[in-house]
C-alpha cells in the first residue's frame, strides 16, 4: 500500500505554502481599526471572486469607471451635485461586478463539492493514501473548485503537511463547506479512522445543506426582492428627477430645510442599506 512518504519527498516545511500565491493585500494583520476591516473586506472580495488581479488594479478600474461616468454626466448637465453622485456610482460599478462574480463562483463550488467528495471516497476505496487520493481527485475536478484543490495538491507535492496544504482553502473561496471538508481530512490524517464512511456522510450532509439553502432562498425570494427594491428605488427616483430637471438638486439645496432633508435621507438610506445587506448576507451565507 502506498504511503504519504512516497509523495512527501521533501521534509515538511510549512513555510513553502507562502510562495504559491501572490499575497498583495491592503489589510494589516493584527489590526482592529475600522479602515483595516474595510481593507480586509476588499481583499476578501477580490480573492473570493476568483479574479487574478492586484487590488491596486481593481482600484484603478474603480477610478476610471467613476471618471468616465462622472465626466459624461458633467458634459450632459454641467451640474456639480449630479456629477458627484454619478462619480460615486461609477466608482462602485466594478465592486458590484466583483460581488456578482463571487456569488456565481461560490454557487458553482457548492454544486461541485458533493460530487468531488464522492470521487474522493471512491479513490479512497482503492487503498491508496489520502495524499495520493487528494492529488488524483484535484487533477480531475474542473474549475473553479479544481483550481483551489490543485493549489492544495501542489503544496502536498512540495512536502507540507495536510493541515498546511488545506490552510487557506476556506479563506480563498468563502465557502463554509470547504472548511468542513478540510477539518475532516485533517482529523483523519492525524487520528485515522474509516475515511470512506466519513466522506460519504459528508457528501450527504452537504447535499442536504444545499437542498435546505435552495428551499430557503425560494421561500425568501419575495422578501429579498422587496429589500433590494427598497434599496434601489430612492436612487432611481432621484436620478429620474435629475435627468428630467438638471437644476433639481441645486434648487433643493438652496434652502436650509432642503439641505437638512436631503442629508437626513441620504444618511438613513445608507444605514438602512447596510442593515438590509447584512441581513441578506447572513441568510445566504454558504
Amino acid at each position: 500500500m502506498a504511503t504519504d512518504a512516497t509523495i512527501n519527498t521533501l521534509n515538511s516545511a510549512d513555510d513553502f505554502s507562502e510562495i504559491l500565491r501572490d499575497r498583495n493585500r491592503y489589510a494589516v494583520s493584527d489590526s482592529k481599526q475600522i479602515s483595516n476591516r474595510v481593507n480586509g473586506g476588499f481583499d476578501e472580495l477580490i480573492i473570493h471572486s476568483g479574479v487574478d488581479a492586484n487590488p491596486g488594479v481593481i482600484l484603478f478600474f474603480c477610478l476610471m469607471s467613476a471618471t468616465l461616468l462622472g465626466g459624461l454626466i458633467f458634459v450632459l448637465q454641467e451640474n456639480f451635485l449630479s456629477t458627484s453622485l454619478s462619480f460615486m456610482l461609477g466608482g462602485m460599478a466594478p465592486i458590484g461586478y466583483l460581488i456578482f462574480l463571487r456569488s456565481r463562483r461560490q454557487n458553482r463550488i457548492n454544486e461541485q463539492l458533493s460530487d468531488m467528495i464522492d470521487e474522493l471516497a471512491r479513490a479512497a476505496k482503492t487503498g491508496r493514501s489520502l495524499t495520493h487520493c487528494f492529488i488524483s481527485v484535484a487533477e480531475k475536478t474542473p474549475a473553479p473548485l479544481g483550481d483551489e484543490l490543485k493549489e492544495s495538491a501542489r503544496r502536498l507535492e512540495m512536502g507540507v503537511s495536510m493541515k498546511a496544504a488545506l490552510d487557506g482553502l476556506y479563506e480563498r473561496t468563502g465557502v463554509a463547506s470547504l472548511n468542513i471538508l478540510s477539518m475532516a481530512l485533517i482529523v483523519h490524517q492525524e487520528t485515522g479512522g474509516d475515511l470512506v464512511k466519513v466522506l460519504e456522510r459528508l457528501a450527504r450532509t452537504i447535499r442536504d445543506r444545499m437542498l435546505f439553502l435552495g428551499r430557503l432562498r425560494t421561500a425568501t425570494a419575495g422578501s429579498r426582492a422587496t429589500a433590494v427594491l427598497m434599496i434601489l428605488l430612492p436612487p432611481l427616483i432621484l436620478g429620474f428627477f435629475i435627468l428630467r430637471d438638471p437644476t433639481y438638486l441645486t434648487t433643493l439645496m438652496a434652502s436650509s430645510w432642503g439641505r437638512a432633508a436631503t442629508f437626513t435621507a441620504i444618511a438613513l438610506q445608507v444605514i438602512g442599506s447596510l442593515w438590509v445587506l447584512r441581513v441578506l448576507k447572513t441568510s445566504q451565507r454558504t
